[in-house]
């Protein structure tokens, strides 16, 4: 049985926390505008739902503080539809932590440094972490090392707040996401809050992910959020200040953005347009495909293409110039 009172971050208790926090989480810095919901998923509710209708907060506030759920809490119909049509299939923790522990072998060069796995599960290892001299690197280096999930849904591999198959809760000594390895490393080595909160929004500076379908990146965005919060309180046992969690969904609203993954624009947004052209007999008006979505071309898109934050340059750039190795892509 799931643990949905506990997982399900609730929309109407951001706004208690701040008023702006749900603003922030909510945003395109692509468009500057709000993500869109982009599935079909909640066209029942009425137009406002729509795949290209931005996600605003009175559509998910107040009595309507329940439309948006993480998959274990959709029915078994939506979880089926989304499956066929949309390819969304969530990993088990176990497996999320088995591909984690392989990036982690690879960094330090051996096995076992945050838990040994077991058959469908892990016994973590609770002793500090070390970073011995011969390794040449340092906690600094390992918070600080960069990190993406691809089609991230609710970022099961960045933060393991709760199993996302079958909804139980899992403990912050337990986690094996990303950034909860990166949060428990800032933990052992860090004495004030002030330490922690720095390396921490250093931590999820470093984390990326993108996403298809709107309600996935709130719902990420959301886990992330927690995830700081949950590591902050389990380190000082107390709350975190609302002003810091302001500052990381600031963060957050960069590095988890809403993204058509293989033609790296914003969902629907590639369109035909009518243009005008000159021709033997005058002006003509013609309808134009997008070039990319007719050739297969990444860098030929007229839809609008993605941008994400360098924070270790404070500069914005185009997903695909990154992807693409292209030198043109500042902003």
């Amino acid at each position: 049985m799931s643990d949905q009172n506990v997982i399900d971050v609730k929309e109407n208790d951001l706004l208690k926390i701040d008023k702006s926090l749900l603003n922030i989480l909510l945003k395109d810095r692509t468009t500057d505008r709000n993500i869109i919901w982009a599935t079909d998923n909640y066209i029942k509710y009425g137009p406002e739902y729509f795949p290209n209708q931005p996600i605003t907060i009175d559509l998910i506030t107040g009595y309507k503080g329940n439309v948006i759920r993480p998959r274990v809490a959709k029915s078994k119909i939506e979880q089926q539809w989304r499956i066929r049509h949309k390819a969304e299939v969530f990993t088990p923790s176990w497996i999320c932590n088995r591909q984690n522990n392989l990036i982690d072998e690879a960094w330090f060069g051996k096995k076992n440094i945050f838990n040994k796995e077991t058959d469908h599960g892990w016994a973590t290892n609770y002793k500090r972490i070390t970073f011995p001299k011969i390794l040449k690197k340092s906690w600094q280096d390992y918070i600080s090392t960069t990190r993406m999930e691809i089609s991230c849904g609710e970022a099961p591999y960045i933060t393991s707040r709760y199993d996302s198959v079958n909804g139980s809760f899992i403990e912050v000594k337990d986690r094996i996401g990303i950034l909860d390895r990166k949060l428990r490393i800032i933990s052992e080595n860090t004495e004030t809050e002030e330490e922690w909160i720095k390396w921490a929004y250093v931590a999820v500076q470093n984390v990326y992910g993108f996403d298809w379908q709107g309600d996935n990146i709130l719902l990420a965005r959301e886990n992330i959020l927690y995830d700081v919060a949950e590591y902050y309180n389990s380190k000082f046992s107390e709350k975190i200040l609302s002003q810091d969690l302001v500052g990381f969904a600031e963060i957050i609203s960069w590095n988890i953005w809403q993204m058509d993954g293989i033609n790296f624009v914003i969902p629907n947004s590639c369109c035909t347009k009518q243009v005008e052209e000159d021709d033997l007999f005058g002006k003509q008006i013609i309808s134009k495909e997008c070039e990319g979505c007719k050739k297969g071309n990444p860098l030929k898109h007229n839809g609008i293409y993605c941008i994400i934050r360098d924070w270790s340059l404070h500069r914005s750039i185009r997903y695909v110039d990154l992807v693409k190795g292209a030198t043109n892509g500042n902003i």
